[in-house]
């Protein structure tokens, strides 16, 4: 008799990229204080096979201002982290998270009138 399983891949769950715990804290950081500053108002976390993308959102019903991924196939070549604008324009890519969210904490920082 064939045991058959439902899932692909032995009965074992997909697996798929996620931001950890200190990469988290991280990005809500930035996202709390563009919130109080009246930037941004939502948010989205996607997990995917390939890569982890936190999306941010000035209204919940538009498409995305800013993405966050986190890509661990490039961990090696250009860095697996990377912010990429509403029109798809890579802004920053590293290997360091804090410093690619540096590209987006520059919207914080206005004259003062």
């Amino acid at each position: 008799m064939n045991s058959l399983t439902p899932f692909p891949g032995g009965g074992r769950g997909a697996e798929v990229v996620a931001f950890h715990r200190t990469e988290l804290n991280v990005i809500l950081s930035l996202y709390g204080r563009m919130v109080a500053a009246g930037e941004w108002r939502d948010y989205g976390i996607s997990s995917l096979r390939d890569m982890a993308v936190f999306s941010v959102f000035r209204r919940t019903a538009e498409n995305p201002l800013y993405r966050i991924e986190k890509r661990p196939k490039l961990r090696n070549r250009q860095g697996e982290y990377a912010v990429i604008g509403m029109d798809g324009q890579v802004l920053k890519r590293g290997h360091d998270l804090r410093t690619v969210l540096r590209v987006l904490e520059r919207k914080l920082i206005r004259p003062v009138e």
